[in-house]
């Protein structure tokens, strides 16, 4: 017969899960038909992730103290954050602690950009220059609103720039956010800062990007695709088209670009 359950702390963040049951409870038992424990576990991390109790760049409590706070053991814990660090979302320093991961960090701030070159690789050709075209606030047409969750006439924020590596054209994109969480970005904004937009939208609004899905497929340049990436009209380009999801799942960007891949590829690991 199943043991009752553990009732849970009165903080939500760090409450389990009604079906939760204290880890020593599992002793000798058969698993109950839910998520593993530190699965469970993992969850209430990414709570306090989204809640903002601990912020990109911020070290996280110990797995001793996360252990004492969850009531389970630091191996649990460790399993949780080890998925967590494998999604991106926390960083592990060797001597220091586990960290909040931050789209700053130099092995992170091209998590979704899968554009290398033949030869080389993005560290060896150094940071993307960016040329920001415009951006401009306007109504959310159908398409967008559905895309990003939001209302058909709702307020979004579009953006279009230019990416280069060694002063050639790589990338065209068109960037649509939802107005609310980016009241107050502006091209002069954009063309300021130097890092990764995502840095920015972290430091700068709060937002973190924490996945994303593509839509790839082939197109050819139309005349304003070729001027500004420096190409012949009817160019081969790949088209990316790519939502990024903040926590709990929430869209928070629609971007559209166009790729020169001829002297590049798109890379892809598959697991």
């Amino acid at each position: 017969m199943p043991t009752s359950p553990v009732t849970p702390p009165s903080n939500p963040a760090t409450a389990l899960p009604a079906e939760a049951r204290a880890e020593g409870e599992f002793a000798g038992q058969t698993a109950p038909a839910f998520s593993p424990l530190y699965q469970q576990i993992k969850t209430l991390i990414l709570r306090s992730l989204q809640a903002g109790e601990w912020k990109p760049g911020d070290a996280i409590p110990s797995e001793f103290d996360l252990a004492a706070r969850y009531r389970v053991s630091q191996g649990t814990v460790r399993k949780a954050i080890d998925e967590l660090a494998t999604d991106n979302l926390l960083v592990r320093r060797q001597g220091k602690g586990t960290f909040v991961a931050t789209h700053a960090e130099q092995h992170i701030q091209y998590r979704f950009l899968r554009l290398l070159p033949d030869t080389g690789d993005l560290d060896s050709q150094g940071p993307a220059e960016r040329h920001i075209i415009d951006c401009r606030r306007q109504r959310a047409s159908a398409e967008v609103a559905r895309q990003l969750g939001a209302r058909t006439g709702d307020p979004v924020l579009q953006v279009r720039r230019v990416l280069s590596f060694d002063a050639l054209p790589a990338i065209l994109e068109e960037i649509w956010l939802p107005g609310g969480p980016f009241k107050g970005l502006t091209v002069e904004t954009l063309s300021d800062d130097k890092g990764p937009m995502y840095a920015l939208f972290e430091t700068q609004f709060g937002v973190r990007m924490v996945r994303a899905v593509e839509k790839i497929k082939a197109v050819s340049a139309d005349a304003e695709a070729a001027a500004l990436l420096n190409v012949a009209e009817g160019q081969p380009l790949l088209s990316v088209e790519r939502i990024a999801y903040t926590y709990n799942d929430v869209p928070m960007e629609l971007r559209r670009g166009l790729y020169r891949t001829d002297c590049r590829h798109y890379r892809n690991e598959l697991n």
